[in-house]
Order: C-alpha cells, then sequence, then structure tokens
C-alpha cells in the first residue's frame, strides 16, 4: 500500500507513486528516460523540448486523472459502486446467476484472513473498463493536441533535415517501490496513433491491515475502502512562461471574450489564433479565481512567506460584482495604494500567480508545473524561490520547473546539502526548506542528443556542463582583453 511521509511540521500525507516516462522523436528531443521525482528541473539550451516535455507530462496527467496507483480511481469505482450495488440503475449484460456467481468469488477473497485483494479479485467488468480506458487512443489524443494547439498529433514528430523521423514513441510507467502499478505505451505512425496499457494484476488493493476491523465484508465495504473522492484526486496546475503578461492583460482578454459571447457582438473567430491548453487552463483559473473555502494552511503559509521575503507586499484580490472576474493587486509593505499588475514591476506580475495558486488552489498531492520561476527576478529573488519550490515538497506537492537560472540551481544544491546535514547529523530534526538528494532530479537537454540526468555531487552540485564552458569562455575572454590593455596603457607610458 502507499506509505506516508511527514512534512516539517508533522502533518502525514500520502507518499505519491514513481512514475517513469519515456519519449522518443517527440518534439525537438531525440529521446529521453526520466523519472518524476519531488522536484524535477528541466536545464538545457532553448528550444531543446524542455517546454515540450514539461506540456507532456502535464497533458498525461490531465488524461489519466492523476498518476495515482490505479488510473481513473475515481471514475473506476465509483462504476464499480453503482454497476453491483445498485444494479437497478444499470442493464446488466450478464445472466443474474453468471454475476451472482462473480461476486460471491468477490466475497471469498475479500474475506481470506490474511489475504490481500488485487486487481485480479476486481469483478471482469471493472478489470476490462480499466483495460478500455488505457488503450482509448481517441481520448489520449484529444488531450494532447488540445494541450499542444495542434491540428494533428502527428506534428509533434520530430523531423530534421539531418534526422528525419516518421514516428513518435512515448512510454509511461508508475510503481510503487517494486510493485509495478500500471504503464501504457503510445506510439504515432504515418498519422495513425495506437496506445497499449496493462494493469498489474497483481497490485495489492488493499492489505489484510486494510481489510481488518469486520467479521465480514459486502460489496459495500470493498467500494467505500476502493473509492476516491473527487476531493481526493491529485490536480496538475500549469504556470507558462507567459504569466506576467496574462497577468496584466487579463481584464482586457475576459472582456473582449464576453463582448465576442453574446448574439450581437458574435464575430468569426477563424482568423484568431488560439491558446495551447495549458495557456488556456492557466487564463481560466485566473479569470475565475476565488480562492477556495478551508485553504490548506500549509499552503497559505508559503505564499505569505513568498510575499513577505521576495515581494515585500501583498497581493490582494478584488471582485467587481459588475464584471464578476478579479481584479489583481499588489499594495506594498507599509503603504497605503494598491497598485494594478499593470503598474507594478514584472516580478510581481511573475510571482503573482505563484502566490494565487498556493493560497486557494493547490494542495498536497498535487503536481505544480512553472516554466522559468527565476523569469524577471534579481538573482537573490531567484535563490529565495528554490527555497518555495522545497517547502512545496515537503508539504507534499510534486513539483516540475524548467530553467535557466545558475542562482536557482546552486541555491538547490545548498537545500540538498542542507538535508543531507539533516540527515547524518539528526534523523529525528525537520525543515521546512530541506531537500534529501534523492528528491531532486536535474535533466540537462541537448540539442540534437538524448536527455540526460545531471547528477548530484556533493562539491560541485547541480552543474551543467555548457555552464562551465560559458563561464570559461567569459574568463577566457575577460583575461585576454586584460592583458591587450595592459599592453596599450604599458605601450602609451614607455612613449611618454
Amino acid at each position: 500500500m502507499m506509505k506516508n511521509v511527514k512534512d516539517a511540521g508533522g502533518t502525514v500525507h500520502p507518499k505519491p507513486p514513481d512514475v517513469q516516462l519515456s519519449v522518443q522523436n517527440f518534439g525537438p528531443i531525440t529521446s529521453a528516460d526520466i523519472d518524476l521525482r519531488p522536484l524535477t528541473v528541466f536545464v538545457g539550451e532553448s528550444n531543446t523540448g524542455k517546454t515540450y516535455l514539461a506540456a507532456l507530462i502535464y497533458a498525461l496527467h490531465q488524461n489519466f486523472e492523476g498518476f495515482s496507483r490505479v488510473p481513473w480511481a475515481y471514475r473506476t469505482f465509483t462504476h464499480l459502486d453503482f454497476r453491483y450495488r445498485h444494479p437497478s440503475r444499470h442493464r446488466l449484460p450478464e445472466p443474474p446467476a453468471e454475476l451472482e456467481e462473480e461476486m460471491q468469488d468477490v466475497f471469498e477473497k475479500l474475506n481470506t484472513p490474511g489475504r490481500p485483494f488485487k486487481v485480479s479479485d476486481l469483478p471482469l467488468q471493472a478489470r476490462a473498463v480499466l483495460q478500455h480506458n488505457l488503450e482509448d487512443a481517441e481520448s489520449l489524443e484529444a488531450q494532447l493536441k488540445r494541450c499542444f494547439d495542434l491540428e494533428s498529433f502527428s506534428d509533434l514528430v520530430r523531423t530534421t533535415s539531418d534526422f528525419p523521423c516518421h514516428e513518435i514513441a512515448v512510454a509511461l510507467e508508475v510503481r510503487e517501490g517494486r510493485q509495478k502499478c500500471w504503464n501504457f505505451n503510445l506510439r504515432n505512425a504515418n498519422a495513425r496513433t495506437t496506445v497499449k496499457g496493462h494493469v498489474d494484476e497483481n497490485m495489492v488493493l488493499l492489505s489484510p491491515r486494510d481489510l481488518a476491523g469486520r467479521e465480514m465484508l459486502d460489496f459495500g465495504d470493498l467500494v467505500r475502502r476502493l473509492r476516491v473522492s473527487r476531493w481526493d484526486i491529485a490536480h496538475a496546475y500549469y504556470l507558462p512562461a507567459a504569466r506576467s503578461g496574462i497577468m496584466q492583460s487579463h481584464r482586457v482578454i475576459a472582456k473582449s471574450l464576453v463582448k465576442r459571447s453574446t448574439r450581437g457582438g458574435l464575430e468569426p473567430l477563424s482568423d484568431i489564433p488560439t491558446f495551447s491548453g495549458m495557456i488556456a487552463d492557466f487564463l481560466e483559473q485566473i479569470i475565475g479565481y476565488e480562492g477556495r473555502n478551508g485553504a490548506w494552511d500549509e499552503m497559505v503559509g508559503i505564499a505569505n512567506l513568498l510575499e513577505t521575503e521576495v515581494l515585500r507586499g501583498k497581493i490582494e484580490v478584488k471582485h467587481a460584482v459588475a464584471e464578476g472576474y478579479p481584479e489583481f493587486l499588489y499594495r506594498p509593505k507599509e503603504t497605503a495604494q494598491a497598485l494594478r499588475m499593470s503598474q507594478s514591476s514584472s516580478m510581481v506580475s511573475e510571482l503573482a500567480p505563484l502566490v494565487l495558486f498556493l493560497r486557494g488552489i493547490v494542495r498536497p498531492g498535487d503536481l505544480l508545473i512553472i516554466e522559468e520561476p527565476e523569469a524577471h527576478l534579481h538573482p537573490g529573488a531567484q535563490t529565495a524561490i528554490a527555497l518555495t519550490l522545497a517547502r512545496l515538497v515537503r508539504a507534499g506537492v510534486r513539483v516540475v520547473v524548467t530553467t535557466h537560472s545558475s542562482w536557482f540551481l546552486q541555491q538547490i544544491a545548498n537545500i540538498i546539502r542542507q538535508g543531507e546535514v539533516y540527515r547524518h547529523k539528526d534523523s529525528t530534526l525537520t525543515s521546512a526548506s530541506k531537500l534529501l538528494k534523492e528528491e531532486v532530479g536535474a535533466w540537462w537537454f541537448h540539442r540534437d542528443k538524448p536527455v540526460t540526468e545531471i547528477p548530484f555531487d556533493r562539491i560541485e552540485g547541480i552543474e551543467p556542463r555548457d555552464y562551465e564552458d560559458v563561464a570559461e569562455t567569459l574568463y577566457n575572454r575577460s583575461v585576454d582583453l586584460q592583458e591587450q590593455l595592459a599592453e596599450i596603457i604599458g605601450g602609451r607610458r614607455e612613449v611618454e
């Protein structure tokens, strides 16, 4: 069963399953084999596929309703509930005798002392639903086209003059320790998409401990113990690189859309560029922002620290009743006048969405993807953002970021070193801003080369080799210019 992890404040969160993702010939990426850690960092030159892979992770998470032990857990077990506990609500193709025999077999396995309940013990129809959903190529392709804003999924096939290719391969595997949970493989060749998936029938759904507590369990008990509520579903959120501009112009966009949606203002939209799914989702969350009642204290606390340590002010939400969508303001510390986003610095409009999402949307267990969290930030603020992400990991949020910042990577390395100090000094100590080296995965994206992992080094930290090359080139150029200046100045003095 799923193990739990404890955050710095002592709160216990379920440990998410391990996720391994492999792609070939996907956009600019020749090949990549990565595993999602609590903090996953994509580094490399521009146009090497960092955003492509981040968007793919988002699309897959959306399609499978998270990377849980059982894909579509809520949908699957809700189907079980209605089909078998309330048969009168659904027409059953099986003869009643066969259904009764199948359910009797389920009850026997459910009530065998010391015996775990596995996927193979589920009713045949439930397993058929899982298999069908895993191999639903049409649904998955539609989600990918939406997220990448494509007419055809085949447009993602990597093609260059030096490397012609006509096939994409994407593979995803979800594991829990040594236990395989499920996997799927997608291939797109010659404009045709095929998907194969498999849920491991030996996966334990309920351990003997989970089944303890009653002398005889019926199907209602099984469903209650398996079923995941809508509140329990892990969600994915994507903060795009364009978030600053969206924050400054979202009200203009909203007014334009409202005007066009009326009968009198309805106009053909065929000539208007469309958004990618991630930007559309982000815009929808901003325009419809209300926050959540009962927001998680941990998330609110992290948002408050971000405002105090970096923004030096508060992000406020003002709802105009007549318009129905919010206005976001920035109130500098010890200042009475609040500023609109368009009047605030680019740093404020870049970080405001993160504050808002933490304060009213993101929960432990969710996936948060952020493109270039260091954008428009002073190096000191970039290191503070690294601390913010470490706190999110400790609070149970899985984080994926793309970055070009050496400052950010150096701070992440220091936070890992801090985690190693805690580990070796006293394992009982807790910190809201520590990371263990196995919790962080850094991946280096190369042009026309496979994606490779950057292992953490106790001395070097997390340092892509091309960063070293740039630093060495700059240093050598500096020394050369200094020598030239010294010769020129020295020659002039000799003449004088």
